[in-house]
């Protein structure tokens, strides 16, 4: 707080009039991440995709935003924009015939899944296996990629589906 409050030429004391505590700084700047980054679904197309669109972006900015990746590991995010981001996503699961608990339920399962592979993304960043360290470990350490985000969360969506989809009502919706 104390080098914010140089390098924004104020003296500390005053910042706490409006943040109580690092937290909250840094709750403050995920907001204005994710409101300039918009890791929305897209208004069109097939639900899946936009749900996939929308999750993607998320983890996008989880690995390359550490800061964020920190807030997200640390407490639910309940900032404006984190909350308008979840009712666009529950958005698309209602439109594609997802009753509200469903919706909620296959909405937690994708934000879950896209924090941990972001955090597992991050965390093995530039990381390598020895030479030596034989095809299990390369294969391994090839699980991390925005190619394998994808392909599980198709996994989570197609069982989403089945398990609690859409009625037949709401299936053909996009």
């Amino acid at each position: 707080m104390r080098s914010l409050a140089a390098e924004l030429e104020v003296a500390p004391m005053s910042l706490y009039r409006y943040i109580r505590d690092k937290d909250d700084l840094m709750d403050e700047v995920v907001d204005e991440l994710l409101r300039r980054s918009r890791p929305e679904p897209p208004a069109q197309g097939a639900w899946q995709h936009r749900i996939m669109a929308g999750a993607d972006g998320l983890r996008e900015l989880l690995v390359t935003q550490p800061a964020a990746l920190y807030v997200y590991l640390r407490h639910p995010v309940v900032s404006p924009s984190a909350i308008g981001r979840m009712e666009r996503m529950l958005d698309v699961f209602r439109a594609a015939g997802f009753d509200e608990a469903s919706a909620r339920e296959a909405y937690a399962v994708v934000q879950t899944y896209t924090i941990g592979f972001a955090a597992l993304e991050a965390s093995r960043a530039g990381w390598t296996p020895a030479e030596d360290a034989g095809a299990v470990a390369h294969e391994l350490a090839a699980f991390t990629t925005p190619q394998h985000f994808a392909s599980g969360l198709r996994f989570l969506l197609d069982g989403l589906e089945q398990s609690v989809g859409p009625t037949a009502a709401g299936a053909g919706v996009t």
